[in-house]
This record gives C-alpha cells, structure tokens and sequence, in this order.
C-alpha cells in the first residue's frame, strides 16, 4: 500500500442553482487529508455515485432528506479502501461502502461504514445493481408496488440505474409484459434486445400516451415512475382497474424554475381504484438481505444484467453528474478514481 497523500480534492455546492445546475456553482477544491480519530476510519475512495435525487438536496427546501451545505463537501454513495483505522471493526486493506462520495479521501464514523467484498461482485456494483438503486428497483416493484406473477409492467426511464433493474426483475418474477421507455433509439434497442423487455419507445418520438398505447394495448396493472410529467399522466390512462404506482422519481421536472402542472386526468384515478404510492428506498432496509441473496444469484447466474457507465477522475464527477441528468448514461453512472 503506497502512502497516503497529505491533499485531497473534494467538491463543494458554493451556490444554489436555479434550474439546470451550471459549473459555476460549483468548485473543486483542495484540503487536507485528516487522521482518523476514535471510532473513525479514513477511506481512500474508489468509485462514486452519481444520482438524480443530489439534485433535489442542492436546493434549500426541506425535505426527506437535508440540503448540501454551502461551502462544504457535497455527499453521496461511494466504496473505498481503508487506509488508516482507530476502529476494532475495520482494518486497512478492508473495502466499505459509505455516503462520504465527491471527494478522494473521506474521514468515515466507522459505525456509518459497511464492509463489502470485492471477491465475491466488482466494487462498482455496490453502488448500483447490488446498491441502493438495485434496492430501490426491488423495493419499490415487489413492497410498494405489489407486485404479482402475471402482472403487466411499464417502467419510465427504463435504462436507468433503477429502471434497467425493475424491469428485469419483473421478467425474473413472472410479469405476462414489460415495457420501457428512454430517450434514445439505441437504448430503447438495448432494452428489448439485451435485456428481456418485451417492447420499448423513445420518448421523444411522439406522445408518451400515444407510444405506450401501441406497446401495451391491453393496459398495465404495475408501472415504475422515474419520470413524472408527461409519462404519469399517460401511464395513469394505461392502468388497468387496481392498478398500482411505484413513484420513484420526477427527473423531467427536477431542473424546472416553475412547478409543471399535475396531471390533467387525475379523476381516472377514482374510477380505476388506482393505488399511487411515493417510495423512499431508506424506509425497507429491511429488505436488505433478501435483496441481496436474490438478486446476486440472478447477477452471478447472468439472469439479471447490468450496464454501468463510467467516468474517469474526480475532476470529472460534476460532468459526470450533470450527463446523469441529459440522460447521457445507460445503466449506473459511476465515478472512478
């Protein structure tokens, strides 16, 4: 092990944005690499997340969650390697996963740190397919959106990190249809050819009621939101009696300098007996273990694929973040050290 470097580069939000965010808003900066106190760990980061809900904490708003600090490193998912430790619980060399993302050297509460094995699934897939947005596909297709053998399933913004997941799942766990949108026609391609679904439309092509019509005539009794906007309006005209709604994510509205308007067919909701139910992945830790077991098997048995898209450098994580948001990415965004 090579020794550790006195100066890391971490970011920091040094303004609000006001709609899409912009390179000025933000700095790179230096610092020093600090020494572990009792009960802390410091960490030498591998790989980072980046994910859609870190724009929702660049604004000062209360919500499930606390605002980036001005001035200070912003947070996030990342796996690193210990480098020093004054915890019993850890020891140089050992891989954790923590939130202590946006920077190369992160000083971690050991208590806040769990310890993954790069033996048994690649680093990188900790924050993805075996991660939180791995937990939250799961999670929010078979707890909150009950999920059942037979059910028909369109998922919004299906080549994303979550998307690309639940829909697979679906397949996995019996669905009689599943049906993606995304915003290119190649990964709308790569959606039915490489991984299992059915049918999928590019979103730009036309009116999402229109598209998802044609892919699922018949209606759907599940559907995944990521998007919100146009694609929950038409996917609440597609439901079948009882349906059910995972709400996940809003991204076409997260950079918007005025609320978009609700859906205009709300009233369908009454008459269909529809269940629309709001997910935050940190309400089913419970679910952790079984998420694990079942979803390494089908990762190890190739049953359930995944895509990740990474980017090199810490200097290069804002970009990374900012292509997140264009929809630059099929699968896990991810920052590599």
């Amino acid at each position: 092990m090579s020794a550790t470097p006195t100066t890391s580069r971490e970011w920091h939000l040094v303004a609000r944005p006001h709609g899409w965010p912009t390179p000025e808003e933000f700095a790179l900066r230096e610092t020093a690499v600090p020494e572990p106190g009792e009960g802390q760990i410091l960490v030498r980061n591998i790989h980072m997340s980046v994910d859609p809900y870190m724009r929702g904490r660049m604004n000062d708003t209360r919500s499930y969650i606390a605002p980036f600090e001005l001035d200070r490193p912003m947070e996030g998912g990342a796996v690193g390697e210990v480098v020093a430790s004054r915890s019993d619980a850890f020891r140089p060399g050992d891989h954790v996963l923590h939130s202590l993302g946006w920077r190369e050297y992160a000083l971690v509460e050991a208590v806040h740190a769990v310890k993954v094995d790069p033996e048994v699934a690649p680093l990188s897939t900790y924050l993805g397919v075996l991660g939180m947005p791995g937990l939250t596909a799961y999670a929010g297709l078979l707890e909150v959106a009950s999920f059942k053998e037979g059910d028909s399933v369109f998922v919004s913004g299906a080549a994303g990190a979550v998307g690309l997941q639940v829909g697979q799942i679906a397949r996995l766990k019996g669905a009689s249809r599943v049906v993606g949108s995304a915003g290119t026609d190649e990964k709308v391609k790569a959606l039915v050819e490489e991984y299992g679904f059915d049918a999928a439309f590019n979103y730009k092509n036309g009116p999402v009621a229109e598209q998802l019509k044609q892919v699922a005539p018949e209606g759907v009794d599940v559907y995944f939101d990521n998007v919100g906007g146009e694609h929950l309006e038409a996917a609440i005209g597609a439901m079948k009696l009882h349906g059910r709604a995972t709400l996940c994510g809003a991204i076409a509205g997260y950079n918007d300098t005025v609320p978009q308007p609700g859906p205009r067919n709300m009233i369908a909701i009454i008459g269909k007996r529809l269940r629309l139910q709001g997910l935050i992945v940190g309400d089913h830790k419970a679910l952790q273990p079984q998420f694990v077991q079942e979803v390494g098997g089908w990762v190890r048995s190739g049953e359930l694929k995944y895509r990740e898209t990474v980017v090199h450098g810490v200097e290069n994580a804002l970009d990374a973040f900012l292509g997140m948001l264009r929809g630059e990415n099929t699968g896990k965004m991810i920052v590599t050290f």
